[in-house]
């Protein structure tokens, strides 16, 4: 397995981290290839109940790696291989696919466009008090692929997730709690145990109930959901399909996002 996402298991408990602290945990094609299967592998593992995800520190994720995509070395391509916008019914949908057992988001610092859209993915969040949260989509010059419209909108409201994206403003840990998009905020140092502590209540359950309940709140959030899902996917490959960004210009607004990023996280 790659280093690039960490994989144990103790009591129970699956931890998935992303695992390239140096570049904030962004999202390369090798990190992009490896987390499904890792995700995969911690769902079909009897000895797992539950899956926490997190990031390596200081960073949750910092979204595409930029650098790689600025290069030109990885443009948004194959479906199987790029975050670009997937079938939105097909089976891969979002930046791991489906996953049956409950995944706690531990946001651990930044979660930025690609990787918000990842910790939206997670079945609840858990953040540290350095948690921050944005979505540059729009300074960047890409379209959502993973879900970003549907998942924002449901965990915040409409209004809030357009203001969002529209601004590509950061949101901190103590408004993100106010705002239902996470559960709990947690000192930075108790992270962790705190998310395993609410694991260990999950596989205290009868782990069918579990999944089947869970099962339920989805199914029952995609029955208006699915077209939703296929106007963003729609839009994100009529985006690719009409040239959307060149690597240059996406190189260009990197810069520019690092620096307005740092300005208002304090990093």
């Amino acid at each position: 397995m790659s280093d690039v996402v960490l994989y144990e298991v103790a009591e129970r408990v699956a931890t998935v981290t992303l695992n390239r602290p140096e570049a904030r945990n962004a999202l390369s094609a090798e990190v992009r290839r490896t987390l499904p299967r890792v995700m995969q592998q911690a769902d079909e593992d009897p000895g797992v109940d539950v899956i926490i995800l997190t990031g390596a520190d200081p960073a949750f994720c910092a979204g595409l790696d930029l650098k790689e995509l600025g290069s030109g070395e990885h443009r948004l391509a194959a479906p199987e291989q790029e975050p670009g916008p997937a079938p939105a019914d097909g089976p891969t949908r979002g930046p791991f696919g489906p996953v049956t057992k409950p995944v706690i988001g531990a946001v651990n610092g930044v979660a930025v466009t690609g990787g918000f859209e990842l910790a939206l993915h997670c079945s609840w969040l858990v953040a540290s008090e350095r948690a921050r949260f944005a979505d540059t989509h729009a300074r960047v010059g890409i379209q959502p692929g993973w879900g970003l419209t549907v998942l924002l909108a449901e965990a915040v409201g409409a209004r809030r997730a357009r203001e969002l994206s529209a601004t590509g403003n950061f949101l901190d840990a103590g408004t993100a709690l106010g705002w239902g998009l996470v559960n709990h905020v947690v000192p930075h140092d108790q992270l962790l145990a705190f998310c395993r502590q609410l694991a260990a209540d999950i596989v205290s359950n009868d782990q069918r109930g579990v999944q089947r309940i869970l099962r339920t709140y989805d199914e029952q959030q995609l029955v208006d959901g699915t077209g939703a899902w296929r106007i963003e996917a729609d839009a994100g490959r009529a985006w690719l399909r009409d040239g959307g960004s060149s690597p240059e210009e996406i190189e260009a607004r990197r810069r520019s996002i690092t620096e307005r990023g740092r300005a208002q996280t304090g990093d």
